[in-house]
């Protein structure tokens, strides 16, 4: 079996094969199969798809925490969507200059109240609320969320694992209201292509993955899991320091598509923009606090080879970058302990270089692009290089993402303006950090040293 988070394989013995039925599925029934779905799910390899009720939490377990600040419409909002019979719902306001306000709706809600007087950040207001909540689950919810019906069913299951510390649900756009559609360039790239929405496929969350982190917008958590909870120094990836923490103490941490809340994005130019740019300057102290966790690219030797290759862009290197390829091939062909390896081999050597080219592109519009910039002004190879990166990759991010909202039809030249936008965006803020703490951890590719 190959994939997983990270990915790897795994050789089954025979007895572990006959447990999986045609469909691929494992039904707990024994020891046996117990042990093989737990090696399963761990390696992310397979994801839980139903579970007895009696082991499942229920909403009473859960108390919801809600920061807020200035936002008593949204707050309002999010209160009339949260569902019935939960243990508790503990609104934090981090120093709001409408506190009435703020306590109004609150109160008229039956949510229990905490204020600081002055502005402490959202880690600490969620940390106020989990520190006041009793309850054996604990869900965040911002003020700028509306969970949809039925998102908290999903979540509660996936707690029927004690080894489960965290389990988040998908986040989606918020239409701008009951009868009207996603419209405007940002808006309808939001809607596809957010920061906060990872995608339709479960996942375990895992540093240098598919799914390496969730945003604390919308997560559901296992009290005893978290601790004291979230870093309160931290104004920015706060939820990501968290997702780190957690892993390294041996906590899974699931992603549930299945559960969604939508999300009011930001889409007015300035606002997108700089909301973008400060997702950016978190890069730095999280490499600081984690070395290693959150690299730009993840390479090996031969991809790091193939990468720098296919920058040069000329027929040579291509050549060059497939013969490379076919070497890597055949020195993985030999130590596959499978029936076909070089066919095998070259599966994974040909998803391993469609994986380098896509982080190579990232590199050059995105992590490094004030990097790419100096070379085209120096270079009339560079500008060629760097503008056909840009367009390509944007034109495949396009076709990727674009049906990821039934509702929406993001235009092809819009969401390449905009996915332009975003990575400089993202760019400026990872080098505005990097200086600002004095450091190159963040701007570091790591190697996989295979």
């Amino acid at each position: 079996m190959f994939g997983g988070a990270p990915p790897r394989m795994l050789r089954l013995a025979r007895a572990a094969r006959d447990l999986l039925a045609a469909d691929g599925t494992c039904t707990v029934a024994d020891e046996a199969s117990a042990r093989l779905a737990r090696a399963l799910v761990d390696a992310g390899m397979a994801h839980p798809v139903a579970v007895p009720d009696g082991d499942v939490p229920s909403a009473c377990d859960v108390t919801v925490v809600v920061p807020v600040k200035d936002r008593a419409d949204g707050l309002r909002r999010l209160l009339a969507a949260l569902p019935g019979g939960l243990g508790g719902v503990i609104v934090v306001d981090d120093g709001s200059v409408d506190a009435d306000g703020v306590g109004g709706v609150a109160d008229a809600a039956g949510a229990r109240v905490l204020r600081h007087e002055r502005p402490l950040g959202p880690a600490a207001a969620r940390n106020a609320g989990l520190a006041a909540a009793t309850t054996a689950l604990v869900a965040f919810l911002d003020s700028d969320v509306v969970p949809l019906p039925g998102w908290l069913e999903p979540l509660l299951a996936l707690f029927a694992d004690p080894a489960v510390g965290l389990a988040a649900p998908r986040i989606v756009a918020l239409p701008p209201g009951p009868l009207s559609r996603i419209d405007g360039l940002l808006a309808r790239y939001e809607a596809v292509r957010s920061s906060l929405d990872l995608g339709p496929d479960p996942a375990l969350v895992v540093p240098r993955s598919r799914v390496a982190y969730v945003p604390s917008a919308a997560v559901l958590v296992r009290r005893t899991a978290v601790g004291p909870g979230f870093d309160d120094g931290m104004r920015v990836a706060e939820d990501v320091d968290l997702v780190l923490r957690m892993h390294e103490a041996g906590w899974r941490l699931r992603y549930e598509p299945a559960a969604r809340v939508e999300h009011d994005h930001r889409t007015t130019p300035a606002a997108w923009w700089l909301r973008k740019a400060y997702y950016g300057t978190g890069a730095a102290p999280l490499a600081v606090a984690h070395p290693g966790s959150v690299p730009p690219m993840v390479l090996s030797p031969w991809s790091a080879a193939v990468g720098a290759l296919v920058l040069v862009g000329t027929p040579w290197s291509a050549a060059a970058a497939v013969a490379v390829s076919a070497a890597a091939a055949q020195r993985l062909a030999r130590k596959l302990p499978v029936r076909r390896p070089r066919a095998t081999a070259a599966r994974l050597i040909a998803m391993g270089a469609v994986g380098t080219v896509a982080q190579t592109a990232d590199g050059v519009t995105r992590h490094y692009w004030p990097v790419s910039l100096a070379a085209c002004l120096l270079s009339r190879r560079a500008r060629r290089t760097v503008a056909a990166v840009a367009v390509a990759e944007g034109i495949v991010d396009w076709w990727r993402h674009r049906g990821r909202d039934a509702s929406v039809r993001p235009g092809l030249l819009g969401h390449l303006v905009a996915h332009r936008l975003d990575d400089l965006a993202y760019g400026t803020g990872l080098w505005w950090g990097a200086l600002r703490h004095r450091t190159t951890e963040p701007l570091r590719p790591v190697g996989t040293g295979s």
